[in-house]
């Protein structure tokens, strides 16, 4: 039983530890390959290290890898969150409209507003996440909101929204090759000013879903077991689909749409120490932070000097990744 206690903490050491390894590789791997001894006294001495490293870790290679780890960990968190929701291990960013309405949102204003500046798009596309959430909530309301409802009305708001942004992109062919580069997902080109941007949602919605924890146990019980305990339901299940969508709406509105981070690290993660979201959760935003910043890596350098836009890279790795565990009857049913 101790050891059985143990091993939740255990893993997010482990976590904490893989994390740092991607940390350091995404900084130091490059057409520029830099020593972690290099990559560290940059960051901790940057006064003491050569100007090209110092140059190359502070104005392209560590906000890029400060986003992407809190796009990963954004991502991660909210899909741990609507799994417990929704009481379904195949739950996602995708499944409330997060996705469906940042991707309208961004291809209409790239197109209907090609002179609009360049940080209006991230904006308009968290607006659009956050829009796309609140239709599937409304949709799914009926005296309360249900996890199969909201599963149905998820699935029919996406496939409208998805609707809308393939229309959007009929109109405009000729800037096709724009949007698509968006709506395939990439870290290329992300700085500070993403970064200032970006910290303030997932910090804050990270730290209150992490106090909302207990409260997520309690409403995998069942909403009439819930209420028994004393835990308001309703209030209790839109806060927790609020923060979702604003983690997978920033995480969207900066990096694009990249799939199945929320879908797989959660996954991975009960299925090491179960579902006690105390621990699920940091875990989750752990390996979830170190899997984008590992794939991130391996997009810019699988066909150096051409890199691949990330999202395609996790979709490759993670849709047979989830295969396998089905066909190894690993999947939570």
């Amino acid at each position: 039983m101790a050891g059985r206690g143990r091993r939740p903490w255990l893993l997010l050491v482990m976590a904490l530890v893989v994390l740092a390894g991607a940390f350091t590789m995404s900084i130091a791997w490059g057409p520029v390959r830099l020593s972690y001894g290099q990559v560290w006294q940059a960051i901790f001495r940057p006064q003491e290290a050569p100007a090209l490293a110092r140059t190359i870790v502070w104005n392209i290679r560590l906000p890029r890898t400060l986003v992407g780890a809190l796009v990963g960990a954004g991502l991660a968190l909210s899909g741990a969150i609507l799994q417990g929701v929704m009481r379904n291990p195949l739950a996602d960013p995708h499944i409330i409209g997060v996705s469906a309405g940042a991707g309208l949102a961004a291809v209409a204003t790239m197109n209907f507003f090609p002179d609009a500046p360049a940080q209006a798009i991230p904006a308009f596309a968290f607006l659009g996440a956050l829009a796309g959430a609140a239709i599937v909530y409304l949709l799914a309301w009926r005296g309360g909101v249900s996890p199969l409802r909201m599963v149905l009305a998820g699935v029919a708001v996406s496939s409208l929204l998805s609707a809308g942004t393939s229309t959007v992109l009929v109109m405009f062919s000729e800037n096709v090759q724009a949007t698509m580069t968006w709506l395939v997902g990439g870290l290329a080109g992300r700085s500070w000013n993403h970064w200032h941007r970006l910290w303030p949602y997932i910090g804050g919605a990270a730290a209150v879903a992490l106090a909302l924890a207990r409260h997520l146990n309690v409403l995998l019980l069942g909403d009439e077991v819930a209420a028994g305990l004393g835990v308001q339901v309703e209030r209790t299940r839109l806060a927790l689909i609020a923060l979702a969508a604003i983690l997978a709406g920033a995480a969207v509105s900066v990096a694009g749409l990249i799939g199945f981070i929320g879908l797989i690290v959660p996954h991975i993660v009960r299925l090491l120490i179960g579902s006690d979201h105390r621990f699920l959760l940091p875990a989750s935003g752990l390996l979830g932070a170190a899997l984008l910043l590992a794939a991130d890596t391996a997009a810019r350098l699988v066909l150096d000097p051409i890199e691949i836009p990330v999202g395609i890279l996790t979709t490759a790795m993670g849709a047979p990744f989830f295969l396998y565990l089905l066909r190894r009857g690993r999947a939570p049913r």
